[in-house]
């Protein structure tokens, strides 16, 4: 009898080991494209939740993360559907952090992750038109929607005193959706828009469209382009002929690159970003910090949140099947439950474990609204002596 025993313990120990799994997660990101410089530090925010979930050894009785990383290249819809399409099918992954830009990230949700029933997460992709895509609860963001960056801008703006401005726009899903929401939001309260137009990405000369957007006027230009990109020539062009001397700087415009390319030619500028402050980013930027990143990077913190809370609601729902965990997650993001911070995600798996509910609030004080995307905050910024400053949350 006692031999039976220990065989049968030896087995159960040998199937409890068995059951542990290796989870893939994706990370699509525009590694390359008009937004290059910014994907490393998003990336690096979400593979920080992976390892700090996969080194708990917590979720899920001891199952590890890895995560897998793909290039959408942020415009290119048919290349971020195939790296997603790799991703599922191939990888074999369980949820996906991304995409990136609006555009890449609407063809791999219709043309992949819906009908393969995998969660995305995207950390960035700002396009209204996600809040009401048929998406079968499986896509969320941690980033809000550019109809409230639109509203935003507007008053920000108006409290400069400028009550004109032509707008020009990278002409895709992102480009578009920000400055429709923006004209209509600024026209609302006052302000004229003189001229609302597209400009292409990847050209030479915008010396055209820097004329047609001279040619309407107005005491300020918004640029809702691509820093590494055509909204940077935009810039050149209008800087170099004098056409305008104020610009209004979205998200996608607001980067480390800025400074080095344009210095205090900008100074005067000013613009926003979705980005939050407090005690969960200040300790989302000392760990990345301690992991070799800049936390304070655009869209970084929006991931690291991201992927936690596809782990999280794994643990939660006792399961690694996307269309199971999928109605766990605006659980664990909101009240009512003990609040969870950056470094915190053992704690959290541990409280789910017991049964006990958390409200995660991460690093950018996660609160999901709606069909499952953030309330949003965002950082006021302004250029001077050819730097990007923090002029106040909102």
């Amino acid at each position: 009898m006692k031999k039976l025993l220990l065989a049968t313990a030896a087995v159960a120990l040998c199937a409890g080991g068995a059951f542990a799994e290796d989870i893939k997660m994706g990370i699509s990101m525009g590694f390359t494209g008009p937004l290059e410089s910014i994907a490393p530090p998003i990336a690096s925010g979400a593979e920080l939740a992976m390892k700090e979930v996969s080194d708990s050894g917590k979720l899920l009785g001891g199952d590890t993360v890895t995560p897998v990383r793909g290039d959408s290249t942020c415009v290119d819809a048919a290349a971020a559907t195939a790296t997603v399409e790799r991703m599922v099918t191939s990888e074999g992954v369980k949820g996906i952090v991304g995409g990136m830009c609006s555009g890449e990230t609407i063809a791999s949700l219709t043309n992949v992750a819906v009908p393969n029933g995998v969660v995305m997460i995207s950390p960035s992709a700002t396009s209204p038109a996600l809040s009401t895509i048929d998406d079968n609860g499986l896509f969320f963001r941690t980033s809000p929607s550019d109809a409230r960056q639109g509203e935003v801008m507007t008053d920000i703006i108006m409290e400069h005193g400028i009550k004109s401005v032509a707008v020009t726009y990278t002409n895709n899903d992102y480009g578009k959706g920000l400055a429709d929401s923006f004209a209509e939001a600024f026209k609302a309260k006052g302000g004229t828009v003189t001229i609302v137009a597209a400009h292409e990405d990847g050209k030479a000369d915008y010396s055209a469209e820097v004329g047609a957007l001279a040619a309407a006027g107005g005491d300020a230009l918004v640029v809702a382009g691509y820093v590494d990109q055509g909204g940077s020539g935009i810039l050149r062009g209008a800087l170099d002929t004098g056409a305008f001397s104020t610009f209004v700087l979205p998200d996608g415009m607001v980067a480390a690159t800025l400074e080095k390319n344009f210095g205090t030619e900008l100074d005067g500028s000013f613009g926003q970003m979705p980005a939050s402050e407090g005690e969960g980013k200040d300790m989302f930027v000392s760990l990345a910090k301690t992991a070799g990143f800049d936390g304070s990077s655009i869209y970084s913190a929006e991931a690291y949140d991201a992927a936690a809370l596809m782990l999280l609601a794994m643990q939660a729902a006792k399961s690694t099947d996307p269309k199971v965990y999928k109605d766990k997650i605006m659980d664990v993001a909101n009240a009512p439950g003990e609040k969870i911070m950056p470094g915190e995600l053992a704690k959290g798996l541990e409280l789910l474990a017991e049964g006990k509910d958390i409200d995660y609030v991460g690093a950018t004080s996660v609160e999901l609204i709606g069909a499952g995307e953030s309330a949003g905050t965002f950082r006021e910024i302004a250029i001077k002596d050819g730097k990007i400053e923090t002029v106040k949350y909102r």
